[in-house]
């Protein structure tokens, strides 16, 4: 019979060192409108994973393939976050 024994790194899995860096949460951070704007598409398409859309349901993936986009865009461009102005 073999004796079950623990691996020191799963004990200690939260270590400081483990933690994510400030730079990390900050890139979090400025993704989060492409991250808020995909769910807001993936939860349009899971409506109609078993039914045909109707026309609203088709607006509404529309709409968000749009946001992705835009989303995408405005994260590429460095402007997350912001709202309005000139182009």
């Amino acid at each position: 019979m073999s004796n079950i024994v623990t691996v020191q790194d799963t004990v200690t899995a939260f270590e400081p060192w483990m933690e994510p860096t400030d730079a990390e949460l900050d890139a979090i951070d400025a993704e989060m409108p492409v991250i808020r704007a995909e769910m807001e598409l993936l939860d349009a398409q899971i409506v109609v994973i078993d039914r045909t859309p109707c026309e609203l349901d088709e607006r509404r993936i529309r709409r968000a393939r749009r946001r992705v986009l835009a989303a995408h865009r405005d994260h590429v461009n460095g402007r997350s976050g912001q709202t309005g102005g000139a182009a």
